[in-house]
């Protein structure tokens, strides 16, 4: 039912600490938890939940792998969410403790559980055989810091205020798939990726972007939608990336998306669209 998954080389023989929550991302909030976490220097395992639930995730679940490991997370717990929504709050800490040999927990002061919600900190402290650190959530302005504000920031486009509370820039993950190639008889060759259906969609639009392949980043220019011009209504990210020459198709690339340029316009002509590109390039290259 549990399915642990390591994201290092270390063994958590001597015991673990596990963070608690969601984590579809990790916010500037959950990163105080992993901070916290650090200290009691002892293996990290984190929580995320796998299927069920109807809103769409920051992240996807191999991007967020990525995002632990990178932060200095042991192992991940991927837990179905069908299996666990009717444990009592009682059967659902007893799972985690008797899986993961845990010797501590660290969760936010808002952090709910078991069926119905019906568990929170008071509760988790009274069943928990180890020690449970809480820290106090952080705010932004009067809005609580949690996925919800930053899947706000980032349905208006708002990308600079969403990175800013996820710790780093909202990113994209993905292969290149071949398209129509008409960006590159135009002069402007784009790395073509689909935008998963389970990651939570930002604001439709041009935006300012970082493109790594194989280590190495480029600046970029990214149009997340459909391609008015070219009469073409399938949503994609469609990405120039400055500077690059070389074919992408089949490779894994990471869009991180740096700010809004502009809204997707439908060009009278090629030539139309070819200048306002050279202008978002320009822009693009002056931004350090």
């Amino acid at each position: 039912m549990l399915k642990k998954i390591p994201l290092s080389k270390l063994q958590n023989s001597e015991g673990c600490v596990v963070l608690l929550g969601g984590f579809d991302g990790l916010h500037i909030g959950h990163r105080r938890l992993l901070a916290r976490a650090k200290t009691l220097n002892l293996s990290i395992g984190i929580m995320t939940i796998g299927g069920g639930k109807l809103s769409q995730s920051l992240f996807t679940f191999s991007e967020r792998e990525r995002m632990f490991s990178n932060l200095g997370i042991d192992f991940c717990l991927e837990l179905p969410f069908q299996e666990i929504k009717d444990l009592s709050p009682e059967s659902f800490i007893s799972l985690l403790e008797e899986n993961c040999n845990v010797k501590a927990f660290v969760c936010g002061e808002d952090f709910r559980f078991g069926a119905g919600a019906l568990g929170d900190v008071n509760r988790l402290k009274e069943i928990s055989s180890v020690p449970v650190y809480v820290e106090k959530l952080l705010y932004d302005g009067k809005e609580k810091v949690g996925s919800s504000l930053v899947k706000e920031y980032l349905r208006l486009g708002d990308v600079e205020n969403g990175n800013r509370l996820l710790g780093e820039r909202f990113f994209l993950t993905g292969k290149v798939v071949e398209d129509r190639k008409i960006g590159r008889t135009i002069g402007f060759p784009t790395a073509n990726v689909l935008y998963p259906k389970e990651k939570f969609p930002l604001k439709l639009g041009v935006y300012e972007t970082r493109v790594t392949v194989d280590g190495t980043t480029y600046k970029g220019i990214t149009n997340y939608g459909a391609r008015p011009t070219f009469s073409n209504d399938t949503i994609l990210t469609e990405t120039h990336l400055i500077s690059y020459t070389g074919s992408l198709y089949g490779r894994e690339i990471t869009i991180e998306f740096v700010s809004w340029l502009r809204e997707i316009q439908k060009f009278e002509s090629v030539e139309g669209l070819k200048i306002q590109l050279e202008k978002d390039v320009r822009r693009v290259m002056e931004n350090d």
